[in-house]
């Protein structure tokens, strides 16, 4: 499962996950939608393509291709090298088009993001282990920062990255 930033209001230009189906006919084949509108398709080495905008405003989708044998058997098909380019192109271009980021830019975003994520585990070891340490922090203080850690850990195991705000707080406070 991956998950990708969106432009800001491109969600909404593109009607949600009603609209992000309808653009993923134009790159996949084999076009599925449930209820909730989420999409599944495929595209020669991608066997299944899953996608929905998050709750969060993400792009999350879920992909699987073809690999070790089965992808072998595939490129040494007749136009098997061609359709494994080609799906690779679709899969970029559609990524284009429903973030609204390059490649490039989509990189900068997961770095971006990547770094929040490192910080606030950074900063949850560093009150734990402050906490530990110190015998002048109070219990409320104590309290109030295990409370903050939770919140932290809750964000960094549902894949939403902390703000810098929420990760200074708890380095403040302790």
């Amino acid at each position: 499962m991956e998950r990708f930033a969106v432009r800001r209001g491109l969600e909404k230009k593109i009607g949600g996950n009603a609209g992000l189906a309808r653009i993923a006919t134009e790159y996949f084949d084999n076009i599925e939608v449930n209820t909730e509108g989420v999409f599944k398709g495929s595209f020669a080495i991608l066997t299944e393509i899953t996608g929905q905008f998050g709750d969060d405003g993400k792009l999350v989708v879920d992909v699987k291709q073809l690999k070790g044998e089965e992808l072998n058997n595939f490129l040494s098909q007749d136009g098997g090298r061609e359709q494994a380019m080609e799906s690779r192109k679709r899969w970029s271009s559609f990524l284009d088009e429903v973030t609204g980021y390059s490649p490039k830019q989509r990189g900068d975003k997961a770095k971006e993001d990547a770094k929040k994520f490192s910080k606030a585990k950074s900063a949850i070891k560093m009150a734990r282990k402050m906490m530990e340490m110190s015998s002048s922090i109070d219990q409320e203080t104590i309290d109030k920062a295990n409370e903050m850690i939770a919140d932290l850990q809750e964000m960094i195991d549902s894949g939403n990255p902390p703000s810098e705000g929420r990760v200074k707080k708890l380095n403040d406070l302790i």
